[in-house]
């Protein structure tokens, strides 16, 4: 589940036992004990908390469950960024009943028993039901479609997580009824004043360790906008620092100088940092939108960023390299005709050497669409026809253009007059190429870029001699 966390004061029992060495084993993970309890602990989504906006008003007490309350929500954002901390915050609020199901485990008979139970409490008990549904994109519509009689007579505040775009994997129905409230990544500062309050809370780490700037630096920069992963890489660091300062005979925990915790302890808790990228998902369209686009830019080195991280995330290299087929036609084009060659090359490259060693081939591949000049004359053409076409603007095919070999053709004037263009000078033909209805339409616009600078010229000059300009 996914967690915001910031410091708040504990509760007695959720103080950690202290072992005789003085250093806290605590039964719960750090990232839960640093779990807030109010929305004003909420570190982040400052654009969700103002005052009077729903989330506020989801936070809030109700007169009664019976009065107009708050709407049903669904939270959108990627993992570690407060989604189940923020239907905890809702559900502390007086006056309800929490309930949590999991789109993984739960059925339509389950989600059935809940909004059964929730009518009962409103109308017996005068008590308001939140349940928090997570991951709710893994509902199918059946179950998605029990949810609504719920929600629609507000015997529940629903409260749903995804990760995954509401608009593709919400029903229309439930959407309609719900608020959709996207969260945002948290940033350093955000990540920065986390591990801090951690470090000195006593819910967390109690003073027991200290991070050097660098060692804070780095369980931010690992952290990569996930408050969770913050915590746990700060935890797993503490503990290899503690390790190391028990190793040596020294003192620790509570009362003791505090255990330094340097870069290199944080480094061996966490020898890489995963990715946040579902390949299904939007970070998968994202970041291959961010690559393309920055291909398009003539940024190579944003491009080679984009490409390391698909690659470290486990992307299908094929999927890469027929992108960049695409965009050597859609954005370099004719200004470049070798980058479609080199595109080509690395795909089927990539396909015989697999990788690692595919990523050289795919880096030489983004370094020459990158660079190379750019001009989408070629696809605007293409989609300029396709758009006549659509609309109607098609014609017969002129007679002196079809084909004459079957017998029987010559008798319906099929190929008469036809030009045999080799037969001319500069083997180019005057007559009539297009339907009638497109006579003189031109497509093809050559850029004054790369290889179309030589282009355009020619083009109007094939123009002149075929129509007789």
């Amino acid at each position: 589940m996914d967690d915001l966390f910031s410091a708040a004061h504990a509760d007695p029992d959720d103080d950690a036992p202290v072992t005789a060495s003085g250093r806290a084993r605590a039964s719960a993970p750090l990232a839960v004990r640093m779990r807030p309890r109010s929305l004003d602990e909420v570190l982040g989504q400052a654009h969700l908390k103002q005052p009077g906006s729903p989330l506020r008003k989801l936070a809030e007490p109700a007169a009664s469950a019976q009065a107009a309350g708050p709407s049903s929500v669904i939270l959108y954002g990627p993992p570690g960024i407060g989604k189940t901390t923020l239907a905890h915050v809702i559900a502390r609020a007086p006056g309800r009943t929490f309930t949590e199901l999991s789109a993984i485990t739960a059925g339509v008979k389950d989600v059935r028993q809940v909004m059964e139970q929730a009518r009962r409490e409103r109308e017996m008990y005068d008590r308001t039901t939140v349940l928090f549904l997570d991951e709710i994109h893994r509902f199918s519509k059946a179950q998605q479609d029990a949810l609504l009689p719920g929600v629609e007579n507000r015997w529940v505040v629903l409260v749903a997580a995804t990760t995954e775009n509401p608009s593709f994997s919400v029903i229309a129905p439930l959407l309609s009824r719900s608020l959709l409230l996207t969260l945002r990544p948290l940033d350093d500062t955000d990540l920065a004043a986390l591990v801090d309050r951690a470090v000195a809370d006593e819910r967390g780490l109690n003073g027991t360790v200290e991070p050097t700037p660098n060692a804070r630096d780095y369980v931010v920069r690992m952290a990569g906008g996930d408050a969770r992963r913050a915590l746990t890489v700060l935890e797993a660091a503490a503990g290899v620092a503690l390790d190391h300062a028990e190793a040596r005979g020294e003192t620790t925990g509570p009362g003791s100088a505090p255990v330094e915790v340097t870069e290199e302890d944080a480094a061996q808790a966490m020898d890489a940092q995963v990715q946040r990228y579902d390949k299904d998902g939007d970070q998968h369209y994202d970041v291959i939108s961010a690559f393309i686009k920055s291909i398009r830019g003539s940024d190579v080195d944003a491009a080679m960023h984009w490409l390391a991280r698909m690659l470290e995330a486990g992307e299908d290299p094929r999927f890469i390299a027929r992108r960049l087929i695409i965009s050597a036609s859609e954005d370099v084009g004719m200004a470049d005709p070798t980058a479609l060659q080199t595109a080509v090359a690395a795909a089927q490259a990539v396909q015989l050497i697999g990788m690692p060693e595919g990523r050289i081939v795919l880096g030489q591949a983004v370094t020459h669409l990158a660079t190379a000049p750019k001009s989408n004359a070629s696809y605007t053409a293409v989609n300029e026809a396709i758009a006549d076409v659509r609309a109607g603007g098609t014609g017969v095919v002129p007679a002196h253009l079809r084909d004459s070999h079957y017998p029987g053709a010559k008798a319906l004037g099929h190929g008469q007059g036809y030009v045999y263009s080799h037969d001319e000078p500069h083997a180019v033909a005057r007559q009539q190429y297009a339907p009638d209805p497109l006579v003189g339409r031109d497509y093809y616009r050559p850029k004054p870029i790369g290889h179309e600078r030589q282009l355009g010229p020619q083009v109007e000059a094939l123009r002149r001699i075929i129509r007789g300009d």
